[in-house]
C-alpha cells in the first residue's frame, strides 16, 4: 500500500511544497528559511520515520508566523492524503519524550475529528528566529488539517528543549498511531470508517 502524498499551497504570504512517505526511513530535506523550524521538522521526520521534504518561501521579512502556520497546514493535508481511508491503522497513541530538564507529552487519535488542546508555557519567547508560541500553533494547524485529536503538554526551563521534545513526541505518537496493525482489515472504528 502506497502511503505517500505531495501537497502544494500558495498564498500571497507563502509558497509551500511538502512530500511525505509515512512508511519511510526518516530521510528529510527541509528549507523554510527559519533555521530552528528546519531543525524541528528534520527531527519530526527522523523520529517519526517519515520521509519528508518541506520547502517554503515565506514572508519572513514580516515574521515567522505565516511560514510556520502554512507548513503546518500543508503537512496536515499531506498526512490526511497519505492516510487515505485509514484502513488498518492503530489509530490511538501517546508518547512522552524528555530532553534534559524538559518533557513533552502527546496523546492523539487519528479520528478525522480535529481538536487541539495544549498545556504548559514556553520558558523563553523565541528560539533562534522562531517564536516559541508558533510550535503550539504549528501543532494546531497540523491537527486541524490532518483531522487529528491532539492533546499536548510541555514542562521545562529551556524553550529549545521544550519545543524539541514536543516535536519528537508528536512524531513518535504519529508513527505509532499511523502504523498498520495486521490484525485490522477495516478502519479502527465501530462506525466502520474514520
Amino acid at each position: 500500500m502506497d502511503r505517500t502524498a505531495a501537497v502544494a499551497r500558495e498564498t500571497a504570504e507563502t509558497e509551500v511544497e511538502v512530500t511525505l512517505d509515512l512508511d519511510g526511513e526518516g530521510e528529510t530535506t527541509v528549507e523554510t528559511g527559519v533555521g530552528f523550524f528546519d531543525h524541528m521538522l528534520d527531527s519530526f521526520g527522523t523520529h517519526g520515520l517519515f520521509d519528508l521534504t518541506v520547502r517554503c518561501d515565506g514572508d519572513l521579512a514580516v515574521d515567522d508566523h505565516h511560514t510556520v502556520e502554512d507548513v503546518g497546514i500543508t503537512l496536515g493535508e499531506a498526512l490526511a492524503e497519505a492516510l487515505g481511508d485509514k484502513r488498518g491503522i492503530a489509530r490511538f497513541a501517546d508518547r512522552q519524550v524528555p530532553m534534559d530538564e524538559a518533557r513533552a507529552e502527546v496523546v492523539l487519535d487519528v479520528s478525522g475529528r480535529p481538536y487541539f488542546a495544549f498545556e504548559g508555557e514556553f520558558s523563553q519567547a523565541s528560539v533562534g528566529k522562531m517564536t516559541s508560541y508558533m510550535a503550539r500553533h504549528f501543532l494546531r494547524s497540523l491537527a486541524t488539517n490532518a483531522g487529528l485529536t491532539l492533546h499536548a503538554e510541555i514542562r521545562g526551563e529551556n524553550a529549545h528543549h521544550e519545543v524539541e521534545a514536543l516535536f519528537k513526541a508528536t512524531a513518535r505518537a504519529l508513527d505509532d498511531a499511523t502504523r498498520i496493525d495486521e490484525r485490522r482489515g477495516d478502519a479502527p472504528s465501530t462506525k466502520g470508517e474514520l
